[in-house]
């Protein structure tokens, strides 16, 4: 019997694993360390940001591009980056645990243990995992016919995956454990991202209570980021 390699769809594209590293690059380095920490001012966002003043007055003609990689401090901005490698590399961790996992249960190495897996979607998993809960009230239809819920369909999904892991073992063409990995991998990281959210909050108090409208009190002089 011939041997099928477990493969993974939705592979990224060179082009966007750059556009990834690059973003967060920049980040990292020229806004998080060199503004923030190094520089007086804000001269990297004033200069490379899109500023319709200096774009038109000072003619600063590369702000239209410079603009797009630059974010705020906010790591939100860049979040979707860290959870989207910390599902892909959780997916992987899985699957090489569940590979482990089962060639010490039965005493020898499984097929798969030889055989590459490649792709993005324990990654995509992971994404979307993450719709599901963000935005489970919306409509998705199901092979393009079927309406239900996003959080239904995101439920469906990991329920086939887990099917097909139970019926086909490690030996299918589909990576489903490392499907599943990313699904766990989502869970995890969201659990962990809102209990440390949590915990920021109630350290900080419970400022509803304190929250007052408050009038012209911006220092004009301080820059202001739309994303």
């Amino acid at each position: 019997m011939s041997q099928q390699m477990p493969f993974q769809i939705a592979s990224p594209t060179p082009a966007v694993k750059k556009l990834l590293i690059i973003n967060l690059t920049i980040w990292i380095v020229f806004l998080v360390i060199i503004e923030n920490l190094i520089l007086s001012q804000p001269y990297i966002t004033m200069y490379f940001g899109l500023i319709p003043q200096t774009m038109i007055e000072n003619f600063f003609a590369w702000q239209p591009v410079t603009y797009m990689f630059l974010h705020s401090l906010n790591p939100m901005h860049v979040l979707f980056l860290i959870y989207y490698f910390f599902t892909g590399i959780g997916a992987a961790l899985f699957y090489l645990l569940g590979v482990a996992l089962v060639g010490m249960a039965k005493g020898m190495a499984p097929i798969v243990y030889t055989q590459p897996v490649v792709g993005a979607s324990g990654a995509v998993f992971g994404i979307l995992l993450a719709y599901g809960l963000l935005f489970g009230d919306r409509t998705i239809y199901f092979f393009g016919a079927f309406p239900m819920l996003a959080k239904y369909f995101v439920a469906l999904i990991g329920a086939i995956e887990v099917i097909s892991l139970l019926s086909n073992g490690l030996t299918g063409a589909i990576a489903n454990l490392a499907h599943i990995g990313g699904l766990v991998s989502g869970m995890i990281f969201l659990f962990t991202y809102t209990k440390l959210q949590q915990t920021r909050w109630k350290k900080g108090g419970d400022t509803r209570r304190k929250l007052k409208l408050v009038v012209n009190r911006e220092d004009p002089k301080e820059p202001k980021y739309w994303n």
